[in-house]
């Protein structure tokens, strides 16, 4: 697969007129999928730019990602070298800038970062995770079954990861609730670098309370494990935690509710209390996945695939939406086909598929027992989406449905208070370390 002198050269040469095609402004935000079969005119790899001025190769074609994912010898994830090249101020950067975290690392390093994680999360027994995701799902409907309205994206479908997360890590709320707004603001691309700071002070303050206080959780277990990660080390496994385990968690929830409640194949099921919750998640996560173009790679040579010639250090973006989509691929028959990229492949697959697809199950299935009518408050084409080359994120989910009364229900099991509002502090890092642990995290975020 390395360089050789046949084929499109990327790097000098468009394929097709036109230039490189944007992954933002309204036309992509509107309608990516049309972007996606106008990419597919330059094959399996496409020009794009991430944002204004800053270039990348898309992966669209289902093969190519395949390759490309299998292969971290010529597609390593470390793109420092890449980082040194855009400016500070880059929004993209804060997403796709390297962190040693096992997502971000090959080789050794990235097995015994990822061991860490795959064998704390070994430890946890998921008929508590069931459990808690059911109870916490019955607190949120509980919230706004008596008003006939919601927005099930903030108040159900964003709230529910949040919980399941701090339940595993044993965190308190307001440190939780940092993070999240943290880590939304980063991949939105809202001020990333004060989100950057919010997000890692809070992370700081989650692991200075396990290091004071062990407990039966994840981030105690990984501050235990025998691999013995420094604080930094551990920051940054819970900084991909965080970005993995409540955006796409919270995406796969929320998309998979809007098809349910408008695409004529399942609103009908729907309606009729046959719930095709399982069928309407692998729609989902072939053709709408939570993630839509991410998981950078960075050549350190110009290398070939699918007869195009990648340039050296110019990131190589895996198109989740557009290769699950793939016209050449010739999936007819979507149900319970797991063949799909969502999680995606090759030694840095999601780890945790099984659970996330568990928790967005049960959240789906308890919110529709509970409220049998729920329909959209406006038309499906209204819904609004965020703007992210990253993700396919709904900002709002407005539903109505015939008002109910709460049920009652045990509290979540968790160190985080059922009252809204309430909460647990954690003692604030002093001043001088926390300015040093967010130089440093800068630092890194700007490939220094």
């Amino acid at each position: 697969m390395n360089s050789v002198p046949a084929g499109i050269d990327i790097g000098t040469g468009c394929p097709v007129s036109g230039g490189r095609v944007p992954l933002y402004g309204p036309e992509f935000n509107e309608n990516p999928a049309r972007v996606y079969e106008r990419l597919r005119e330059q094959g399996q790899l496409a020009q794009v730019e991430l944002a204004p001025g800053v270039p990348a190769t898309l992966v669209v074609g289902y093969e190519a990602a395949l390759e490309v994912l299998r292969n971290p010898g010529d597609f390593p994830r470390d793109g420092r070298r890449w980082a040194a090249t855009v400016p500070e101020d880059c929004p993209v950067l804060p997403v796709m800038s390297y962190r040693p975290n096992c997502l971000m690392t090959d080789g050794a390093e990235h097995a015994r970062l990822r061991g860490v994680i795959t064998e704390s999360v070994a430890r946890v027994d998921p008929n508590k995770v069931r459990a808690h995701v059911d109870a916490t799902a019955d607190m949120l409907i509980n919230q706004f079954a008596h008003r006939g309205s919601a927005d099930l994206l903030t108040e159900y479908a964003v709230a529910l990861p949040l919980w399941v997360f701090t339940f595993l890590h044993g965190c308190p709320r307001d440190v939780g609730e940092r993070m999240v707004t943290g880590m939304r603001d980063i991949v939105d691309m809202r001020d990333p670098e004060q989100a950057n700071e919010r997000l890692t002070t809070a992370l700081l303050e989650l692991i200075a309370l396990k290091r004071r206080e062990p407990a039966q959780d994840m981030a105690s277990w990984m501050i235990e494990h025998p691999a013995q990660l420094t604080d930094e080390e551990i920051l940054h496994q819970l900084f991909l935690m965080l970005g993995a385990g409540t955006e796409p968690e919270a995406n796969l929830i929320a998309n998979a509710l809007r098809l349910l409640l408008s695409d004529y194949r399942f609103a009908g099921y729907v309606a009729g209390g046959s719930m095709r919750i399982e069928d309407a998640l692998d729609e989902v996560l072939w053709t709408d996945p939570p993630v839509a173009n991410l998981s950078a790679s960075y050549p350190v040579q110009d290398v070939m695939v699918a007869g195009t010639r990648l340039p050296a250090d110019q990131p190589v973006v895996i198109s989740y939406a557009a290769a699950n989509t793939d016209p050449g691929f010739g999936v007819e028959h979507r149900s319970g086909n797991r063949a799909h990229l969502a999680w995606g492949a090759g030694p840095h697959a999601c780890p945790v598929q099984g659970q996330a697809r568990m928790v967005a199950s049960i959240a789906i299935e308890k919110l529709l027992d509970r409220l049998p009518d729920l329909s959209l408050a406006v038309p499906v084409e209204d819904l609004p989406w965020r703007e992210s080359p990253f993700l396919r994120a709904l900002s709002g989910l407005p539903v109505t449905f015939t008002p109910v009364r709460p049920v009652e229900t045990a509290p979540p099991t968790a160190p985080l208070p059922v009252v809204p509002g309430e909460q647990k502090l954690v003692a604030p890092l002093p001043t001088a370390v926390r300015k040093r642990w967010v130089h440093t995290i800068i630092r890194w975020w700007r490939g220094q």
